[in-house]
C-alpha cells in the first residue's frame, strides 16, 4: 500500500525522514516539481530502474532522464562540453528545462537506451529539490503518467494508475506550470528544441544573454 503525504502547506520532516529510507532502500515515490508530477527512485539501481518502466508501462527502447540537485552533480554523470552548455546550466537551472549531454563512460547504459547522452534536470520546486539535498544519488525521473497517456499535473490526476503500486505518493498541491519541461539539446553550437515545454526556445536564449 502506497504511503501517502500531504505537503501542500509544508514538509513534514519525520515524513521527509521516511521518504529519504524509502529512496535509499531501492523504493520509488511519486512527487510534485514545478511542471509536472514525476515518479522516481534511485538511478543507480537496476531493481528500481525495472520497477519504474513495469509500473508506468514504459517501453524499454525510450530512455529515461535524470533529475539532480545542482550542477556538481550534472558533472558526476555528464560532461559538459561546450560554453553553450555551461550557460544554459547556469543561467536556465533550476527550471523548466532538460539538457541533453554527453554521459559519462560506465553510466546510465540500463536506462538510456543505447544511447551516449544522458538527459538531466534541476528542478525548481520545494520538495523535490529537499528530497535531492537529503540523497547522495540521482533519481530518474519521468513525469507520473502511464506511458502515453496525460501528464499528472496533481495527485487526483495520478492516484487511479499508481496508488498501491509506489511506495510513497507526495501531494504538494497543483503543479504550478502544468506542462511538462523543455527537452533541449546543444548541436553544432546551436540550441536544438527536442520537446517544446514550458519554456521556449527564446526564452532560454534571452537567460544565456543576461550575463
Amino acid at each position: 500500500m502506497s504511503n501517502y503525504y500531504n505537503w501542500k502547506e509544508k514538509i513534514n520532516e519525520n515524513e521527509l525522514r521516511k521518504v529519504i529510507e524509502i529512496l535509499k532502500n531501492d523504493g520509488i515515490i511519486i512527487f510534485p516539481t514545478e511542471t509536472v508530477y514525476g515518479i522516481g527512485g534511485n538511478a543507480l539501481s537496476n531493481a528500481v530502474i525495472d520497477r519504474i518502466y513495469k509500473v508506468k508501462r514504459r517501453p524499454r527502447e525510450k530512455a529515461v532522464n535524470i533529475m539532480v540537485r545542482n550542477i556538481n552533480e550534472i558533472k558526476k554523470y555528464a560532461e559538459i562540453t561546450s560554453e553553450l552548455e555551461e550557460r544554459i546550466i547556469k543561467n536556465c537551472m533550476p527550471g523548466p528545462i532538460t539538457l541533453i549531454l554527453k554521459k559519462k563512460k560506465n553510466f546510465g547504459d540500463y536506462f538510456t537506451a543505447d544511447n551516449t547522452t544522458i538527459g538531466i534536470r534541476i528542478p525548481d520546486n520545494k520538495i523535490i529539490n529537499t528530497i535531492l539535498n537529503n540523497i547522495d544519488f540521482p533519481i530518474i525521473a519521468p513525469s507520473a503518467n502511464i506511458s502515453g497517456r496525460t501528464s499528472g499535473i496533481e495527485v487526483s490526476d495520478i492516484m487511479v494508475d499508481f496508488e498501491n503500486k509506489v511506495d510513497a505518493i507526495i501531494d504538494g498541491g497543483k503543479a504550478n506550470l502544468g506542462l511538462s519541461s523543455t527537452i533541449i539539446q546543444v548541436i553544432d553550437g546551436k540550441i536544438n528544441i527536442l520537446r517544446q515545454g514550458r519554456i521556449t526556445k527564446e526564452e532560454i536564449l534571452n537567460k544565456i544573454q543576461e550575463i
